[in-house]
């Protein structure tokens, strides 16, 4: 009884570990642009090495991974990026 119970646990730790690389992976397509569902899936099908394809796959030129690198900043009591940008600035009266 005790050798099924072994076996449980490790059963356990091995699902927390598919789990956690599919979330990894569909936080990494989501960062590069790719959207969640091609990062969840990858990381579902090929669990720890999604993850690895996912870092070496090239980020798309517009996504979050390009813009604000690869981990982004928290960023607390700050406005978001749209009511930081410069105010348009009005024409001089000639």
């Amino acid at each position: 009884m005790t050798v099924l119970a072994a076996i449980g646990a490790t059963a356990l730790w091995l699902l927390y570990a598919w789990l956690a690389s599919a979330i990894a992976a569909s936080w990494l397509s989501a960062r590069k642009g790719f959207g969640e569902k091609p990062g969840l899936a990858s990381g579902l099908l090929l669990s720890a090495l999604g993850v690895v394809v996912w870092l070496l796959w090239p980020a798309k030129p517009d996504s979050a991974w390009k813009r604000e690198g690869p981990i982004p900043r928290r960023r607390r009591g700050e406005p978001e990026r749209a009511e930081r940008a410069e105010p348009e600035r009005a024409e001089p009266d000639s």
